[in-house]
């Protein structure tokens, strides 16, 4: 009897969990719905649940389907708000505060994920970051082995000073500029992971498709996430294991591993900076320890002084001579720690970083003159070979990551998204796709027109930005530049319908792959939104190549996108980053000028020249080729010789 009651009540519990209406998390106060477009609406209930919907003196009616899924359409709404949307069948949903304008998907790797909280000016961004008709959701990092239905979390803030700090800062002010100018409240949708290649962000009927791909996809096995990640746990604790006697150690031992006086002579060495997972622990996240042994000279005992050790992913905590310096919680932010007097010793001093990584990269890396001790006037040199230990390996970090196989961002953090109404998407990455930039080149339109099949919103507006500029591998015309490349993959994408480009040549910044000056690229792609799709006439690129000539020594080049004029920015007029070549194929770096908005290039000595490139490198901060509007010209080559990375593809990893 006691076993007949135990089945009812669990009959009835479950029966009255699955009876209750059930929205996406997409769906929450503080939303924006997208504007003059029927609005979905959609969710799961109990087999045949009959459920009402009401929003905006709307009210539509739907019965749940044999698996309780059910969806509908609201009427087309025009901007504007607060309203409330309610939800009824067994039970009610109430969602307040809901807005209607124009929802815009941000998506991409960590340019796009770099928050307001870390880019130039933000305590007063965010200080003044009071925009309530801005809204933003985050869309938790996920990967899935097949298409989700809905997110692992998140839910929709309000932009004022106590949020915007950790929204997207790409789609921030790229939101902000058009608010500014039109009034309508926007939504941001942010679905972002640093480090990932695009391939991770179409779906696999995509990839099939594809002409370029479907060879590819073909072998794509039945994947186990949760097998595949325990594997790889055990393997990375064996090849700890084999490095240094252990996989873990205890906090009561790696206590003594901050002092002067722990014996490290047979800790393994690695190479600092560089991260660790390009040395001995590749694909590993956990805490490691490092330590460093310099001598410091009786003149400098005791004084005190300035330790820095370029940057440190994610986390660390910082010891001299087992005394606490410094601790810093992001990974790109240098570290700089003052040592008071009386710490340093003369003779045999111990520097100590127990440094925690959460995913993606770890360890110290940055630039090397980025790695010192100073005291008074003395400076020693910290860069080279460190002693490390690991002293645990992280068992909730993504064992199985977003790269380790195509579409499971895709399956995880886009099809999700589908069929919320959305005004278009932003787009920021390509760096982790240098590598593969000719084939970047049907990549990026395969995507793009995967989710706009996915969404079934026809050619939405989907606006990128191009690879700002960066030292990732001196590349350049003579030695070859996948940046170079991967830039011209992304600028040979706006043959597609309905898209733009921010060019940010002039924003990058050498040495870091996220520059900070997110304001400059929201407003350009700001500028292709508001010219494209809000009516604005203005000028929205800088100028584009179209065609040229050889007139005797001189090449002569057309370009559109002139705006009222084009301009070599810097006080002397003289325009950078042109190069030349003859048939040889061998570049020179070329003078240019301007001639009734043409650009004449040559170079003494080149009587038949044959080819020219602008801004074929990693690093253009030397072009200077503007319209008068402001926006910089876009890198090309008039030549379609074999670059760098011509024949690499994508490949399924074993």
């Amino acid at each position: 009897m006691k076993k007949t009651i135990l089945i009812l009540i669990s009959f009835l519990m479950n029966g009255f969990i699955f009876a209750n209406i059930k929205l996406p998390r997409l769906f929450s106060d503080d939303m924006v719905l997208q504007r003059d477009k029927p609005i979905p609406v959609w969710g799961w209930a109990e087999a045949k649940e009959k459920i009402s919907i009401q929003f905006n003196g709307q009210t539509k009616k739907i019965t749940a389907g044999k698996d309780g899924k059910w969806e509908i359409y609201l009427d087309a709404t025009i901007a504007g708000g607060p309203y409330e949307l309610k939800v009824q069948g067994k039970n009610i949903i109430s969602l307040k505060n809901i807005l209607v304008g124009d929802v815009w998907v941000c998506s991409g790797q960590s340019n796009m994920e770099w928050p307001v909280s870390s880019c130039i000016n933000a305590a007063d961004e965010i200080a003044h970051a009071n925009y309530p008709m801005i809204r933003h959701i985050e869309v938790p990092k996920t990967v899935a082995a097949s298409p989700k239905d809905d997110i692992t979390g998140g839910e929709w803030k309000v932009c004022n000073p106590a949020n915007a700090a950790s929204f997207t800062a790409v789609g921030y002010f790229f939101a902000r500029k058009i608010f500014n100018e039109t009034g309508i409240p926007i939504g941001l949708i942010h679905s972002s992971w640093g480090g990932t290649d695009i391939e991770t962000w179409i779906s696999k009927e995509g990839f099939e498709n594809s002409d370029e791909f479907k060879l590819m996809i073909a072998k794509l096995p039945t994947l186990d996430l949760e097998g595949l990640a325990k594997n790889k746990i055990a393997a990375i604790k064996e090849r700890i294991s084999k490095l240094q006697g252990n996989a873990e150690q205890t906090d009561a031992v790696t206590a003594t591993w901050k002092e002067l006086s722990f014996d490290d002579s047979q800790w393994p060495v690695m190479q600092a900076p560089k991260l660790w997972e390009e040395q001995a622990l590749p694909d590993f996240d956990g805490i490691v320890w490092y330590r460093k042994t310099i001598s410091i000279n009786a003149a400098d005992a005791g004084k005190p002084a300035v330790l820095e050790l370029a940057m440190i992913d994610d986390a660390d905590e910082t010891y001299i001579n087992g005394v606490k310096v410094g601790s810093t919680n992001s990974y790109n932010e240098k570290r700089k720690y003052n040592i008071p007097a009386g710490i340093l010793k003369e003779g045999k001093n111990i520097i100590v970083a127990r440094v925690l990584d959460t995913g993606g990269g770890g360890g110290i890396w940055g630039d090397a003159t980025d790695m010192k001790i100073t005291v008074a006037v003395d400076v020693i040199p910290l860069q080279g070979e460190w002693k490390y230990q690991v002293a645990i390996a992280s068992s909730t970090a993504v064992a199985v990551g977003p790269n380790s196989y195509p579409t499971l961002l895709s399956n995880g953090m886009i099809s999700p998204l589908v069929p919320f109404a959305i005004k278009g998407a932003i787009w920021y990455q390509g760096e982790a796709n240098a590598g593969r930039a000719y084939q970047y080149r049907k990549a990026l339109p395969l995507m793009i027109t995967d989710w706009r099949k996915r969404w079934g919103l026809g050619d939405f507006p989907f606006y990128f930005v191009q690879l700002a500029s960066f030292n990732a591998n001196n590349g350049n015309s003579q030695k070859g530049s996948e940046w170079a490349e991967l830039r011209e993959a992304q600028a040979m994408t706006l043959s597609l319908p309905n898209t733009g480009m921010s060019v940010t040549t002039d924003i990058g910044e050498v040495n870091d792959i996220h520059p900070k000056n997110k304001q400059d690229v929201g407003k350009r792609l700001a500028a292709i939104a508001l010219n494209k799709n809000y009516g604005k006439v203005i000028e929205y690129s800088g100028p584009v190549y179209e065609s040229m000539k050889i007139e005797h020594d001189k090449i002569v080049l057309t370009f559109t996108h002139t705006g009222s004029g084009l301009l070599a920015k810097n006080k002397y007029g003289y325009l950078q980053g042109f190069e030349i070549a003859g048939a040889d194929k061998k570049f020179y770096y070329a003078k240019a000028y301007i001639q009734d908005d043409k650009i004449v290039v040559y170079k003494e000595g080149l009587m038949a020249p044959a080819a020219v490139r602008f801004g074929w490198a990693d690093v253009t901060d030397e072009n200077n080729f503007y319209n008068k509007e402001g926006f910089p010209a876009i890198p090309f080559r008039t030549d379609n010789w074999q670059g760098a990375t011509d024949k690499r593809q994508y490949q399924i990893a074993n």
